[in-house]
């Protein structure tokens, strides 16, 4: 299928699958992926290692904007997929533990946080085809991308999502500790002030809590055909 070089912006709620939608894409279609929830987490983790992030969940935020430009985030890709480095460092597996989720939200919040991480996202998807999932790819950082999909599915079956991922990597959860923290990374996150998550005007709505993978394809397959005129 030949796809032009065009940016699709992949928005939606926690554990709605917005990263292995767009991994499976970027394989599928040969673009290049990145992940901005991987950022903020790396952010996150930052901030947690520094001591900027106080026992009760109180960020020291001057602080933490003292050190950001010392922090070097950039992404590698090889067979294991893309993966996030600080330095020589791999932090994968370190940003997608609950505690760095507990946290992620507020960390985002910030105004400054967000631009450091807006402006190292333009850098890294400078040509070609990309796919980008995030929070507000469409509306804050690629407010032009050609393509815009907005990721739903019902609470109950992101929750049980996000407890099977967490279980397949060894890590202990408990389900309703789980589907609080989506919840509540919910409300922080369609209720901060500065870009807020919501649905772009011209985004494509998939509620994919029936869906499998291979339907996930087919559907932006037809997307793809319909709204650039692509014949196979």
């Amino acid at each position: 299928m030949n796809v032009p070089d065009i940016i699709i912006a992949v928005d939606g709620y926690s554990a709605t699958g917005k990263s292995t939608f767009a991994k499976l894409v970027a394989k599928e279609f040969a673009f290049l992926y990145l992940d901005s929830g991987a950022m903020y987490r790396g952010v996150t983790l930052y901030a947690m290692e520094k001591g900027f992030i106080g026992a009760e969940g109180s960020i020291d935020e001057d602080a933490l904007l003292a050190a950001m430009p010392g922090l070097e985030l950039h992404f590698e890709h090889s067979e294991e997929g893309t993966q996030l480095f600080t330095g020589p460092r791999n932090i994968e597996k370190e940003i997608r533990t609950m505690e760095v989720s507990g946290h992620v939200s507020p960390i985002s919040a910030i105004p400054y946080v967000r631009a450091w991480v807006d402006e190292r996202l333009h850098s890294f998807s400078e040509g070609g085809k990309v796919i980008m999932d995030g929070r507000d790819i469409g509306t804050t950082v690629f407010p032009n991308a050609e393509l815009k999909i907005f990721m739903t599915a019902k609470p109950e079956v992101r929750a049980q999502r996000r407890y099977d991922e967490l279980v397949a990597k060894g890590q202990v959860a408990d389900l309703a500790e789980v589907a609080r923290n989506l919840a509540e990374r919910d409300y922080i996150d369609s209720h901060r002030e500065t870009s807020p998550l919501r649905r772009a005007e011209d985004a494509y709505v998939m509620d994919n809590s029936d869906m499998t993978l291979h339907e996930e394809t087919v559907w932006l397959r037809g997307l793809l055909q319909g709204k650039f005129g692509i014949l196979e």
